[in-house]
């Protein structure tokens, strides 16, 4: 099987040429002895992202330059880059640990009552299905509707229901865990907000290798993890909050720093019963300073890469291996096209001795 010749990014306007061999080389020195096909699951740090980590945790052992603006810094600029990856408002992110943060925060929020339903597709990753499953004792019904024959979220179906006025809440994974199908957000936004119901998106498996711009889409409340395709540290995340949504949610637990006035640590003991106007009053804090300094350096270096470009790039490299599924009758699971994402999931005859074969390739393959 043939791999594309080309080894630079293409160029875009305003954005610069990359040779990928080099910056693999200098930002994944261990990719010239090992193959690593496991994003879904942890994506690797780029040593840019480590070398911060371990700058920033020397001067924390020794308390160099800790002080509350340096600190409180490392927040404002993770808030910024997120909103900059997202195409949202800095006012529209909080930053989080995970994702479950965010669609537990969207369960416990949104204004549901006895009688409502929540829609959610079949081999839903279970971060989008329990908070939902727990609303139970409110008199809130989860219904999970069949997948396609290919396995895949069923579009037709979910815009169906969402005419129905029981219906309140959508909630979707952007990309698929299990097959890397990309559902189409702009249409399903465009029906929720149409009929009345909240668009919620677990966006973990496809923020950092496909583009999303959230000021064109109709989605209310979005949960990321960082240490997939961001390339992040395990315990970063953020959540975003459309701004119109935001002080219509009163978050049930509350951070110290959620409050107006708190920013300002001379008056801390004033105890401003206000919340921020902004998305900040969903965070806890303190959050892992030192895990979102390496969350900052690797979405730094995804947006200067160009998330439009990774995508296009990872669509070049994965051709060989849908083509050679082809042509050898291996089974694709994947969706192509408009759904497709950096995902390639094949089904051979044997699954496990498939598995196995590709461990033994060596020099060392991870598949997960």
């Amino acid at each position: 099987m043939e791999t594309p010749s080309t080894t630079t990014f293409d160029r875009l306007p305003d954005q610069p040429a990359y040779d990928v061999t080099a910056l693999r080389d200098v930002e994944f020195p261990w990719a010239g002895d090992r193959i690593y096909l496991n994003h879904a699951s942890t994506g690797p740090l780029p040593a840019r992202s480590l070398l911060a980590v371990e700058e920033f945790n020397r001067r924390r052992a020794a308390m160099e330059g800790m002080t509350d603006p340096v600190l409180q810094g490392v927040l404002a600029e993770a808030r910024h880059l997120a909103a900059r990856l997202v195409h949202a408002d800095v006012e529209e992110i909080a930053l989080a640990g995970n994702t479950s943060w965010g669609l537990n925060l969207a369960a416990a929020t949104l204004p549901l009552e006895p009688g409502d339903v929540v829609v959610v597709s079949a081999g839903e990753f279970p971060a989008n299905v329990y908070p939902w499953m727990r609303l139970a004792s409110r008199g809130v019904r989860l219904e999970v509707v069949p997948c396609t024959v290919n396995g895949w979220p069923d579009e037709e179906y979910l815009l169906a229901r969402v005419q129905d006025a029981e219906v309140k809440v959508l909630a979707v994974s952007w990309v698929q865990f299990s097959n890397g199908y990309r559902v189409d957000l702009a249409r399903l936004g465009r029906a929720a907000r149409d009929s009345g119901t909240y668009l919620v998106v677990d966006a973990i498996q496809g923020l950092g290798q496909q583009p999303l711009d959230l000021s064109a889409l109709s989605v209310d409340i979005l949960a990321c993890g960082g240490q997939k395709w961001l390339l992040s540290p395990w315990g970063t995340g953020f959540v975003y909050v459309r701004r119109a949504l935001i002080e219509r949610l009163s978050p049930l637990v509350t951070g110290w720093m959620a409050h107006e006035g708190t920013d300002d640590f001379t008056r801390l003991t004033d105890y401003h019963p206000a919340l921020h106007r902004d998305a900040r009053r969903f965070e806890l804090v303190s959050l892992p300073f030192q895990d979102f300094v390496g969350f900052n350096a690797s979405l730094s270096l995804l947006l200067e890469l160009g998330v439009d470009r990774i995508a296009a790039h990872l669509d070049r490299i994965t051709e060989p291996v849908r083509s050679w599924a082809e042509s050898t009758g291996v089974t694709l699971r994947s969706a192509t096209g408009s759904h497709g994402s950096g995902f390639v999931c094949l089904a051979p005859p044997d699954l496990v001795l498939a598995y196995h074969r590709l461990g033994e390739a060596g020099p060392e393959t991870d598949c997960g």
